[in-house]
């Protein structure tokens, strides 16, 4: 029991470490002139979501459950009665930290898809109500005991309530806020790959704690899980960059890591419920069609700003989805559910989890769409979402966090604004007299 409560602490904290990962994948993405505030974005997540988990969050996900819609239990607000070690011999603390990891990362995972353009402190606001009202719920009816996981529906680790949720939150918001200022018309191109590169190596690394911890075991599960995580991930890469030589000439380090999220996204729901034949082409469909995904803001409108619509939203759905096609009982013939494990259809077992996971996919797409439209227009309407154009277009940075993010003011002999240093500008002057 002490190996699989360190393996779950040890997984836990690789998870925390994958959203400041997404910071710096986020950050190289956008302008310089307001790398800050997205990375703000995704920090202010992990404080704000991280207490209101302890507070209530883990209650609502993980209590008695309620009509199989949300559950709550006494003992789970504010942690009460829950953390005496003597009291608590399953070890439900280190549940609660650990899937407390799951809610910060889904809430920052929203922030890219208005990137360049929020107010921090709105920002805040709607990330708590969000929470409360689609991602705790949700959380409950995929393993909390609730409709979903009644339905037979599998997600070992949150293609449905973590990135199919948030992408279509992502999709609702940017609806609200608009288009950046200039978009699609001026290129609007990342101002730091290597910022993007590292953040996809963070997010990979904590990844295999993301997936493999959600075996709650150091066992053969978990091995299992973090096999087919870098099996998918591999391939995913692979196929997001062929899919770039072909089409564009050229395969790219933002394609690379951009296919690296993609098959991790993807392979999260099925990790422990395929092989690996399975997990190669979940990782190189996810790869291919993420890729193309992408495009269709640009066909259809909206300004997903990161692509958390491509990638997360359809990388989701992808993995959701293909459980139905490529889930084995030969793998782990005890996962899923309390029932018997069911097949997919290209291992014998029929059409038995097409609607379940179909069902599940699309309901909690709907909702976490809508409620984010929602919450969008309310504080937008009130105290106002989307900075003001001057604002965005002097940069998002220094308005609302009154800093930059790279400060040239030393080599430029102690001025911030000028482009000379005065002794130079009067040796200039002398010249031309």
């Amino acid at each position: 029991m002490e190996g699989n409560t360190a393996w779950l602490l040890t997984s836990s904290a690789l998870v925390l470490l994958m959203t400041p990962g997404l910071a710096f994948f986020y950050g190289g993405m956008v302008r310089s002139k307001s790398v800050l505030n997205i990375m703000m974005l995704c920090f202010g997540a992990m404080g704000l979501i991280g207490v209101l988990w302890v507070i209530y969050g883990y209650g609502i996900a993980y209590g008695d459950t309620i009509g199989t819609l949300f559950g709550w239990s006494s003992d789970a607000i504010g942690l009460n009665g829950l953390m005496d070690p003597a009291e608590d011999p399953t070890g439900t603390t280190v549940d609660v930290a650990f899937q407390a990891m799951f809610a910060i990362i889904t809430v920052a995972l929203i922030a890219g898809a208005i990137a360049d353009r929020v107010r921090f402190g709105p920002w805040l606001l709607f990330a708590g109500l969000w929470a409360t009202l689609v991602y705790f719920p949700v959380a409950h009816w995929v393993w909390g005991g609730g409709w979903i996981a009644e339905m037979g529906a599998l997600d070992f680790a949150g293609g449905t309530a973590v990135h199919i949720n948030s992408g279509a939150a992502a999709l609702g918001l940017a609806l609200v806020i608009g288009k950046r200022k200039g978009w699609p018309r001026e290129p609007m191109k990342p101002h730091n790959l290597p910022f993007v590169m590292l953040g996809a190596g963070l997010l990979w690394f904590g990844w295999f704690g993301f997936n493999a911890g959600s075996a709650y075991a150091a066992d053969g599960v978990a091995g299992i899980a973090f096999v087919n995580t870098l099996t998918a991930t591999c391939a995913a890469m692979l196929g997001w960059l062929l899919l770039e030589r072909i089409r564009d000439g050229h395969a790219t380090s933002l394609g690379a890591a951009s296919g690296i999220v993609a098959g991790l996204v993807a392979i999260t729901p099925a990790c422990a419920f395929v092989d690996t034949w399975g997990a190669l082409a979940i990782g190189f469909i996810a790869g291919v069609v993420c890729a193309l995904a992408v495009s269709l803001k640009y066909k259809l409108g909206y300004d997903d700003s990161l692509d958390v619509v491509g990638i997360h939203m359809i990388g989701g759905l992808i993995g959701t989805a293909t459980i139905a096609l490529f889930a084995t009982s030969t793998v782990d013939p005890g996962a899923g559910t309390e029932e018997a494990f069911t097949e997919g259809l290209l291992y014998g077992g029929g059409l038995d989890l097409v609607v379940p996971q179909l069902a599940g996919a699309f309901g909690v797409m709907i909702y976490s769409c809508a409620v984010a439209i929602i919450l969008g227009l309310a504080i937008q309407k009130t105290i106002g979402f989307r900075v003001s154009e001057d604002v965005e277009t002097s940069g998002i940075d220094e308005s609302e966090h009154a800093e930059v993010a790279y400060e040239f003011g030393a080599l430029r002999g102690g001025r911030t604004g000028g482009s000379v240093t005065a002794p130079a500008t009067k040796k200039l002057e002398d010249s031309k007299s």
